[in-house]
């Protein structure tokens, strides 16, 4: 899943684009590799190496590589060259708050007026988010969680609390991805399904429960798979208390 050496052969050549739709699309496929784990937290990040991988120019990847600095997906050191950030668990945290304090309400909000439309549309992602647990197909599985949590926030229609939750969870894919394990998925859909039998009997305090223990759940998750693997974190010593 990671990797370790320099070659890079898991990168998408985009020679062809136009310049300024370039840098867009470096900053997807580096992301996307970040986030999947083909970079690990620390790995270094050979710039030459990854203009030829893609295909593209020095300005396109330094362009791409200083937004990926601003989403603290990587660190670019003067003289010392450019790494994978370590996962930093503050931030994880407190990205993980926003999503609770916003979806819990959202789902208890919409609880009261889910139609049979939502409800379809919901349960469609919860088979394919079976058939892709059963196959053991991770990034499509990803994919799924992501457009269950969006279906609930476009039924909710508050763009602005969209864009909110929208930037803590890109903050928290990585942390996602990394969690993800075969019995982490399985369960998941377990969760999704607590919510939306909960949406389907019309019970808003019910899944806000089912929405906040999914949440929690990831959080405990993160803090035990610190403990086991802390060099993957910025942080770790913050945290090694009974506090978390």
């Amino acid at each position: 899943m990671i990797a370790k050496g320099k070659s890079y052969d898991f990168l998408e050549n985009i020679r062809g684009e136009k310049r300024g739709g370039a840098t867009a699309r470096v900053v997807d496929v580096l992301r996307n590799a970040i986030v999947m784990h083909a970079f690990e937290p620390g790995a270094p990040l050979d710039k030459a190496r990854l203009c030829e991988k893609l295909g593209v120019s020095r300005f396109p990847v330094s362009e791409a590589l200083a937004r990926l600095q601003d989403q603290g997906l990587v660190d670019i050191q003067p003289q010392r060259g450019t790494t994978v950030s370590l996962i930093r668990l503050a931030d994880a945290r407190e990205n993980m708050f926003l999503r609770k304090a916003l979806e819990t309400e959202a789902v208890r909000a919409l609880a009261g007026a889910t139609d049979d439309h939502i409800l379809s549309d919901l349960k469609a992602n919860l088979a394919a988010q079976e058939l892709a647990v059963a196959a053991g197909d991770k990034p499509a599985f990803h994919k799924l969680d992501l457009a269950f949590h969006d279906i609930l926030l476009t039924a909710l229609g508050f763009s602005r609390v969209r864009a909110v939750v929208e930037s803590a969870r890109l903050a928290l894919d990585r942390v996602r991805v990394l969690l993800a394990s075969p019995l982490r998925r399985a369960q998941t859909v377990e969760e999704h399904e607590r919510i939306v039998a909960a949406l389907e009997h019309r019970d808003g305090t019910e899944a806000a429960r089912a929405m906040g223990d999914h949440l929690d759940q990831v959080m405990k998750e993160l803090m035990s798979f610190a403990r086991r693997e802390p060099e993957l974190f910025t942080d770790w010593q913050d945290w090694k208390t009974d506090r978390m």
